[in-house]
């Protein structure tokens, strides 16, 4: 356990760090985000009153596994951005595979969420932090939407379950919160980490060389292409079975993604997580990115235990756009390091 200390002084960090970033925000070329006032510790105390709150581990995405792999940019995205990423040199990539929620013992064999949490370590210290989701939309579109969606879904304390009635109304008058359960359950159960597409949800600017600035959204897409299992084969899998399936296939070779741009196109929507590009929009390779290995156990210790894979940590060549769910991002990411870091781990 670290020492409390280091503690205070590693979340003073977070947040000072998140406050910079939500302020270099609003000078990208994306322009300012809308004005959204939602206070991010109600934001994470709502999450843990919702979705439940286990010590020591993240608020989100609690069930993961930490990995590594390298990264190659292509000469379609050097075309595209001066970022360092995109060299054509083989980048060093963290990464932290996860199952949706805050419950780290979440079942494997469920229609839910898989995150694909990236950090790219580029030259001269330089990093990308990326959070990409098995959904092509996020689960509202605005902080406060957010927070009214985790409050109607909070469990009422007679019951143990949501008030029905109350998560009806909230999803009525805002029926964007309802776009990604509903992508979900249309999707099969997942076979795999490594088998499943990832999107970025948000939009950002890739700045050339000209300093022209490309807008676009992405994906990590499977090279061997998605894999889905049927009802049977879900059941039979049993509700442990992802982390073991990905060190198989990384100990094969067959744990690789194709990092692609969908390009946007004037009057397209970019400042929405719940609003994707239209499907016929032109998509670009930006490069491959390899996982190579895998932790050899799930305690949450090692590389990925620090970083909090905020959206907003950007290498020069990429800014972000005016989405306000993606600006507000960095300040509940801190809040809940600071929270975790300082618990004692659930046993």
């Amino acid at each position: 356990m670290p020492h409390p200390t280091l503690l205070r002084r590693g979340t003073a960090m977070a947040t000072a760090t998140a406050a910079l970033l939500l302020a270099g925000c609003a000078q990208t070329g994306g322009g300012a985000a809308a004005r959204d006032d939602t206070d991010p510790t109600a934001l994470v105390n709502q999450l843990e009153a919702s979705t439940g709150k286990f010590a020591g581990q993240r608020r989100s995405g609690a069930k993961g596994i930490c990995a590594a792999g390298e990264f190659i940019g292509s000469e379609q995205a050097r075309a595209l951005s001066t970022a360092s990423a995109f060299s054509g040199r083989a980048v060093p990539v963290l990464a932290r595979f996860s199952v949706v929620g805050a419950n780290p013992k979440a079942p494997d064999n469920t229609r839910t969420q898989r995150n694909l949490a990236l950090q790219f370590d580029l030259p001269g210290g330089e990093q990308w932090q990326m959070g990409n989701i098995s959904s092509p939309v996020f689960g509202a579109a605005t902080p406060a939407q957010f927070l009214g969606r985790l409050q109607s879904l909070q469990p009422d304390p007679a019951t143990g379950k949501p008030d029905p009635t109350r998560v009806k109304a909230f999803a009525d008058a805002n029926p964007e919160v309802l776009l990604q359960a509903k992508y979900l359950a249309a999707q099969p159960v997942p076979a795999s980490f490594a088998a499943v597409n990832y999107w970025g949800v948000h939009a950002f600017g890739f700045v050339d060389a000209q300093g022209r600035t490309h807008w676009g959204k992405w994906l990590f897409e499977p090279v061997g292409g998605t894999q889905g299992l049927s009802d049977e084969e879900a059941r039979a899998r049993g509700a442990q079975f992802l982390f073991a399936d990905l060190r198989e296939r990384v100990r094969q070779g067959r744990a690789a993604f194709d990092f692609n741009l969908e390009l946007a196109e004037a009057g397209d929507r970019l400042d929405s997580p719940v609003v994707p590009l239209p499907a016929d929009r032109r998509k670009v390779n930006l490069g491959r990115l390899t996982i190579t290995s895998v932790a050899a156990d799930d305690s949450g210790a090692g590389p990925c235990a620090a970083p909090t894979f905020v959206p907003l940590v950007l290498p020069r060549g990429v800014v972000a756009s005016a989405d306000p769910m993606l600006a507000a991002r960095a300040a509940p990411y801190a809040i809940s390091q600071g929270r975790r870091l300082a618990e004692p781990p659930a046993r």
